[in-house]
């Protein structure tokens, strides 16, 4: 059975629970283990999203569906200059 990959907004708040048992005087290991994840993955989490509010988080999330629009409409736009000029050489 695979294991579920957590949501952006979890991977948020099991970041903050980390750093709130820190707080509270729990070794920093002992406080990412609690959360259920190897520590490798804990300071990949914390690379991407630390630091980050949920509002920043879907705001991220809006700008990356955003750019991914573009980049299909540049894409497509691309394809069907090349096709006409493709098309322009062929009638003359």
């Amino acid at each position: 059975m695979a294991n579920k990959r957590p949501k952006p907004e979890e991977i948020v708040s099991k970041l903050r629970q980390v750093e709130v048992l820190m707080g509270q005087g729990m070794p920093r290991l002992d406080a990412i283990r609690q959360i259920g994840v190897v520590e490798q993955t804990y300071y990949r989490w914390r690379k991407q999203y630390g630091g980050m509010g949920v509002d920043q988080l879907k705001e991220l999330k809006r700008l990356q569906k955003e750019n991914d629009r573009l980049r299909r409409a540049v894409s497509d736009l691309t394809l069907d200059k090349l096709i006409l000029t493709e098309a322009a050489k062929g009638n003359f």
